[in-house]
């Protein structure tokens, strides 16, 4: 049972990461040069814009900041932030930070859910795909949340250290990653591997949109000019 155990740690967090993020890169390339007119998220202001604005800007701030949390927190390597921060800091602040943007995510996608739920027409428009990405980001951000009680109970830093080395030995492309989290919480692994589906999802969901951001947006040098005030 011990064997079967490492064997399925292995499996998913050692060998399924890389399948996950094939699947992203190569799904996404074909869907772009195939069918790039779904690359978008399909607005629905038309259709019901009841809590759209709240839930949908709730949604966006929590999801974004707790991705830059995630990707410093477990990218960052152990020599260098621990010139600024201890270990038990460290993760005193990813707690305290992660409650209150994982707090504005759940509101958001609350929101959002709810308003299809309670809208008929928006609900007879919603897509197979659209509730599976909603639920899956409900049950994720959920699951973030529920990590917080379990580190408090280790306040000493070896989980979100090894956490990190799990992560880093992964994008290093580095043998024996999952061995770092073989006795971690239930919750830290279920959390993981449903942040890995999400990348398989998302070349064939709404999600697609999340790398064609218009960042570029913000650093434009002026106003466009669309009509001209005094034009007749």
């Amino acid at each position: 049972m011990d064997s079967m155990a490492t064997w399925l740690n292995t499996l998913v967090f050692g060998i399924y990461p890389y399948i996950a993020f094939a699947v992203f890169i190569i799904g996404c390339v074909i869907r772009f040069d195939r069918d790039q007119y779904t690359w978008k998220a399909s607005s629905s202001q038309l259709l019901d814009r009841s809590s759209l604005r709240l839930g949908s800007n709730l949604f966006h701030v929590g999801v974004l900041l707790i991705i830059v949390g995630h990707l410093v927190g477990l990218l960052t390597p152990h020599a260098l932030y621990v010139q600024v921060i201890s270990v038990e800091n460290k993760q005193l602040l990813a707690m305290v930070a992660g409650g209150i943007f994982g707090t504005l995510c759940f509101l958001g996608l609350f929101l959002l859910i709810t308003r299809r739920l309670n809208s008929p027409r928006l609900r007879a428009h919603t897509r197979f795909s659209d509730w599976l990405v909603l639920w899956m980001l409900f049950i994720q951000v959920t699951l973030g949340l529920s990590t917080i009680f379990v580190s408090a109970q280790h306040m000493d830093g070896s989980s979100m250290m090894k956490l990190a080395e799990w992560a880093q030995h992964i994008v290093t492309f580095r043998g024996g990653a999952a061995d770092f989290i073989l006795d971690e919480s239930i919750i830290f692994k279920v959390h993981i591997w449903l942040g890995l589906s999400l990348f398989v999802v998302a070349p064939f969901t709404r999600l697609v949109h999340v790398i064609s951001a218009p960042v570029w947006y913000l650093l434009r040098p002026g106003y466009q000019i669309v009509r001209s005030r005094d034009a007749r």
